[in-house]
């Protein structure tokens, strides 16, 4: 029998609180759908819960604690999702996020209805992604503190970018291997490799463009090593009139996030063309990524959190129409990802 809040929670809900991802959701083969749809709904209350900065950070660490548990099993006598009706979505000014925390037993039962495989994979990657904002909510200091820190090393950012966005990668080749066995032409460690850099790719995108605005809440992710290379400190961060100072640091993150992409793009290049669907997956956020890059690295102010950077949704249209287009000619996307690689590098030089 049917389940009704399988149907509305990776449907209507769904696309009510992924944005723009929503469009790869649907694109994905049916079998990758419902898993993959679920973990970015647990995810995504677990996010939620994170940022939540009117409750205080201790109480929000032991709330994403009770949820990793009860994603992986533990029976609280549905506890957790009286706590986060009361506690958290009372919070919420977004309706569909307060819908989503107040469905949390629900989702459960859906995680539950999967197939073994599937929520494993489900629960392994939720579990890594909560380390991910425990790792932020234990790192940095209360929002409204006024105080701000810095990542210490750049092997913490590279931790970091793993924890809330390389696993991503590892998630989604084990769900492509395990739904459509044979279709990736490399061998399954290789596309787990490459995945995990796919995914801190992305990362590294949201890092650098959302800098200014993460100062403002105490989140330097730009890290000391680099910025002590660089004759800077997270106070001058914190002056947008520094952006020309501080554009060297930008550029070494920037040439690791190049770096990250390239083997994003030799993921996708390991699927074959007929698979269009994972293809466009894969293509549309590499496109979004670079194209963003090419903003940032043309933006004088990178630094002022007034000065948005992000591509237009016309922009974001015609990547989708013209991958659409070339989807199956590996020598027209090379030459399109390789175009906007070069434009974003001659900025560095």
């Amino acid at each position: 029998m049917p389940n009704p809040n399988r149907a509305f929670l990776l449907g209507p809900l769904l696309k009510g609180v992924s944005r723009s991802f929503y469009l790869t959701l649907r694109i994905l083969p049916a079998g990758m759908r419902d898993p993959v749809g679920l973990a970015y709904l647990l995810a995504r209350a677990a996010d939620t819960i994170a940022d939540t900065s009117l409750i205080p950070p201790a109480q929000r660490l032991d709330l994403l604690l009770a949820l990793r548990q009860r994603v992986n099993g533990a029976d609280d006598g549905g506890t957790l999702a009286k706590r986060l009706a009361v506690e958290v979505a009372g919070q919420q000014s977004v309706s569909d996020e307060k819908v989503l925390l107040e469905s949390i037993g629900p989702a459960l039962d859906v995680l539950a209805q999967l197939s073994a495989t599937d929520r494993t994979a489900v629960q392994g990657i939720v579990t890594t992604l909560t380390e991910g904002m425990e790792f932020d909510l234990q790192t940095f200091p209360d929002e409204r503190s006024g105080q701000v820190a810095a990542l210490p090393a750049l092997s913490d950012l590279d931790r970091y970018t793993y924890l809330v966005a390389g696993c991503v990668g590892e998630f989604w080749t084990t769900m492509t291997d395990a739904h459509l066995p044979g279709t990736m032409q490399a061998p399954v460690d290789t596309m787990l490799r490459r995945g995990v850099r796919f995914g801190k790719a992305l990362q590294m995108v949201n890092v650098l463009r959302d800098c200014g605005k993460d100062l403002r809440i105490g989140r330097c992710y730009l890290p000391t090593d680099v910025l002590d290379r660089h004759g800077l400190t997270v106070q001058l961060l914190l002056d947008p009139s520094n952006s020309q100072r501080a554009r060297p640091a930008l550029h070494e993150l920037l040439r690791i996030a190049l770096d990250h992409f390239r083997e994003a793009m030799a993921y996708t290049f390991a699927l074959p063309r007929t698979a269009i669907r994972l293809r466009l997956a894969c293509l549309w956020p590499i496109l979004i990524g670079l194209e963003t890059l090419a903003l940032l690295v043309a933006n004088d102010a990178w630094l002022d959190p007034t000065r948005v950077i992000k591509i237009n949704r016309n922009s974001v249209y015609r990547v989708l129409w013209r991958s659409t287009a070339l989807v199956m000619s590996d020598t027209a996307l090379r030459n399109w990802m390789d175009d906007l690689v070069a434009r974003i590098e001659r900025s560095l030089r």
